[in-house]
């Protein structure tokens, strides 16, 4: 996913928050914040999850699927990159 569409996608989760169509964008966030993650990074999470269905969309030319875009969704949080570089490195040892 390109970085540069972040804030469109940011904009884009505000707007799913908000709206009664997309109840699970809102359980997602929650569930994020309750498992400790700070608002800013759930909804960043959320964004990646739309952002790469959306490249989905341009690259198979196909509608988007709202059902792997929940699926995607049920997967977060995304898994720290620190602990899984610190989890390699002890596994090297």
């Amino acid at each position: 996913m390109n970085n540069d569409l972040l804030p469109d996608l940011l904009i884009a989760i505000e707007q799913q928050l908000a709206s009664p169509q997309t109840p699970y964008v809102r359980k997602t966030f929650d569930r994020l914040v309750k498992l400790g993650l700070e608002e800013t990074e759930a909804k960043t999470q959320i964004a990646v999850s739309l952002g790469e269905q959306m490249d989905e969309v341009i690259r198979t030319k196909k509608p988007f699927d709202e059902t792997a875009y929940k699926a995607a969704l049920d997967g977060l949080p995304f898994a720290d990159e620190e602990e899984d570089e610190e989890e390699e490195e002890g596994e090297e040892e």
